[in-house]
């Protein structure tokens, strides 16, 4: 049962006996209700998850996890309280502001990035889940036929080219590392913070799992359609240099990782009862799939990785 926002205000031990207390309702959210909380000057996030979210595999506790730990690392807001088993979190309200498609496009910003996600990948604590993109599709996939989501007329070829790349990327298998597996551009935020320079922020930490890091990569990637030469900077700030490996990985995952963020627009065709367009969604990683899995370096990216 979900709570109301006085219900979960009322299990917060610093919040429950507040009498000058403010809430405001965010924007932003598709599955879950996030709440700004104003109290003695200070500020607070509340997020009331979103009903069902089981069903696209998040798994609160290992979000609380992840959260914790990139917030002790400065990379994500920190976690202040955690209200089970319900599983909401609440963490610092970050004053600042999203950084635009268009700016996180650019170089500084791409460089930025990667080195959060270095911190994260490297520094980060294991966590007790798993993110492997190709078996997330493949539940999601079993969830949507439960639940009569519509699939496109192509759906076994995509299904052949999903085993093709895996097939190719365990011939040199990945370390399972803390991923965080949901970059899209909502998700970043640039702190207001003393000086001339903004912090960079990360947020939602919902599919967060010990995955592949070039899912995170290829991820941020295409949710913000980067040119070659922007993946490459990225790489180039994550790993010190740019290989024909590197690349190519990275090029495989965004393609994957478009897949996945497809079936999460088809799964909530058939789980949601929110107003949202999730098969319009879909259609459109579906197609953005179709388009860069048809790149005509593919096959040799698929012989690139398999070389250990």
């Amino acid at each position: 049962m979900t709570l109301t926002l006085e219900q979960a205000i009322a299990r917060v031990p610093f919040l429950k006996d507040a009498k000058n207390l403010k809430t405001s309702l965010l924007t932003g959210g598709i599955t879950n209700r996030n709440y700004r909380i104003d109290l003695d000057g200070k500020s607070y996030m509340l997020r009331i998850t979103g009903e069902k979210t089981d069903l696209l595999g998040i798994k609160r506790d290992i979000e609380y996890a992840a959260n914790l730990e990139a917030g002790r690392l400065g990379v994500a807001p920190e976690v202040l309280y955690f209200i089970e088993p319900e599983g909401y979190l609440v963490t610092r309200f970050i004053n600042g502001k999203h950084i635009p498609p268009e700016e996180m496009n650019k170089e500084y910003n791409i460089r930025r990035v990667a080195r959060k996600l270095r911190v994260f990948h490297r520094r980060a604590a294991p966590l007790k889940g798993e993110f492997n993109v190709f078996r997330r599709v493949e539940m999601l996939t079993r969830i949507s036929k439960e639940h009569q989501s519509k699939f496109p007329y192509d759906f076994d070829w995509i299904q052949y080219k999903m085993v093709e790349i895996e097939q190719a990327l365990l011939k040199d298998p990945y370390i399972p590392t803390p991923c965080h597996d949901d970059l899209l551009n909502l998700n970043f935020m640039d702190e207001n913070v003393a000086g001339e320079k903004g912090e960079l922020k990360i947020l939602d930490w919902e599919y967060a799992g010990m995955g592949d890091i070039y899912f995170d990569l290829g991820n941020f990637c295409h949710h913000h359609r980067f040119n070659d030469d922007q993946v490459r900077c990225l790489l180039q700030e994550y790993f010190g240099e740019v290989t024909p490996k590197n690349f190519a990985r990275c090029k495989l995952m965004w393609c994957a990782s478009q897949i996945h963020e497809a079936m999460w627009g088809t799964t909530q065709t058939g789980i949601s009862t929110l107003d949202e367009d999730f098969q319009g969604y879909a259609d459109l990683w579906f197609g953005r799939f179709r388009e860069d899995i048809c790149d005509f370096r593919y096959e040799q990216w698929l012989k690139i990785v398999a070389v250990k």
